[in-house]
């Protein structure tokens, strides 16, 4: 089993590595390892991504398909998502899931020549190997959704406040600021409490109704 110590890169780095050399990991009598391209290192980063089992001598349609996205290969206009998928399921074959690295490169040649029409078939191929060598997958950050625990629930609830907390803050649960922290000397003469306050005023200020 893989040390809980071993970063998933480094574990993947090293099955790439096995992969070029012939032999599994811990394996013995290794062969001279054989120098592969920029290009077929990418096609085998991509290969394992996602899958503990793949030894990145073939790829899936699913990983095929991130590659092309995330190499920019897809531009939405010359090359679709259905483009893509349609060339894989051409060069595959028939009852295959995953492409070689021959038929990697043969479908590459067919998205190519759409993408670069105005190019000769060698020179579009090469523009699209450059876009993908060297690159390797791209890894989409996870977003977490917080969860509301039932404790801070209770305690941020300020219909539950007591005492000089509950002053703090009016019905809605809006803070009252200064308000609710410092106690107001109320001049107005009225006592406190009182809910009818400025009532006689606007009572005086009105003009007598004259008599039916």
């Amino acid at each position: 089993t893989r040390p809980h110590s071993e970063h998933p890169k480094d574990h993947a780095a090293k099955r790439l590595s096995s992969a070029s050399n012939g032999t599994s990991d811990g394996g013995v009598g290794a062969k001279t390892p054989v120098e592969i391209t920029a290009l077929e290192e990418s096609f085998r980063r991509f290969a394992i991504h996602g899958d503990t089992r793949a030894t990145g001598k073939d790829m899936n349609g699913k990983n095929w398909s991130k590659l092309c996205k995330d190499c920019g290969v897809i531009d939405g206009k010359g090359i679709t998502l259905t483009d893509v998928d349609i060339v894989f399921s051409k060069v595959k074959s028939k009852s295959a899931r995953t492409i070689t690295y021959s038929q990697f490169k043969e479908a590459l040649a067919e998205l190519a020549r759409k993408r670069f029409k105005d190019k000769s078939s060698e020179d579009a191929a090469q523009e699209v190997y450059r876009m993908i060598e060297g690159k390797s997958p791209v890894i989409s950050g996870v977003t977490v959704k917080a969860v509301a625990s039932p404790t801070v629930s209770r305690l941020t609830d300020t219909t539950k406040f007591t005492g000089s907390h509950k002053e703090r803050f009016d019905k809605t649960g809006r803070g009252k600021g200064k308000a609710g922290r410092v106690e107001v000397v109320d001049a107005s003469g009225y006592v406190s409490g009182y809910k009818h306050a400025g009532s006689y005023e606007k009572k005086v200020s009105k003009p007598p109704q004259k008599p039916m």
